[in-house]
């Protein structure tokens, strides 16, 4: 059997025990489709809040703010561009390597990068709502906002997705 044969046979094999009958190319293509379908998922709301924050520079109540409340307007700006280049990272890479039988590198990238996005898009949320109630309501307002936001996004986002891992690990 020819070397390029014999990596074709080996690939297949289904190499996870998952109740799943696929291959590891297979496999990858689905896993591909799910991350694709995460960033979409993140991308409108990145967007949307990057709009916000854009069009808010342009508004006549913007000169209205205090000069640190302006510098925190363009901070979450720079967070929503952060967390759109971050999130667009992987369909980058995607085009780079497009042909190439790189798939699985592809889904382990775009992996990483959908947990920094979500990383910037939790300080971008949190720092968008503090910002509204400061503008607002006032500064003390939006430390209970911001500290609020940040455990429910604690709990949702790290606290029971790594309980229901752990019990689906149990099982």
């Amino acid at each position: 059997m020819s070397p390029d044969a014999s990596e074709r046979a080996v690939e297949a094999v289904d190499d996870l025990v998952d109740g799943r009958d696929e291959t590891p190319n297979e496999r990858s293509d689905r896993n591909w489709t799910e991350v694709l379908q995460e960033l979409r998922v993140m991308q409108t709301g990145t967007q949307i809040l990057a709009g916000f924050l854009l069009a808010l520079a342009f508004q006549p109540a913007f000169a209205d703010l205090s000069t640190g409340q302006r510098v925190f307007s363009l901070v979450l700006l720079v967070l929503a561009t952060l967390s759109a280049i971050v999130a667009l990272a992987p369909v980058a890479l995607h085009r780079a390597l497009f042909g190439r039988r790189e798939k699985r590198t592809v889904v382990l990238y775009g992996h990483a990068a959908l947990v920094v996005a979500l990383a910037t898009v939790a300080a971008l949320l949190v720092g968008v709502v503090a910002f509204v109630f400061d503008v607002v309501i006032g500064g003390a307002a939006a430390v209970i906002v911001a500290v609020v936001a940040i455990v429910l996004v604690a709990v949702l986002w790290l606290v029971i997705p790594l309980i229901l891992r752990a019990k689906g690990a149990d099982a």
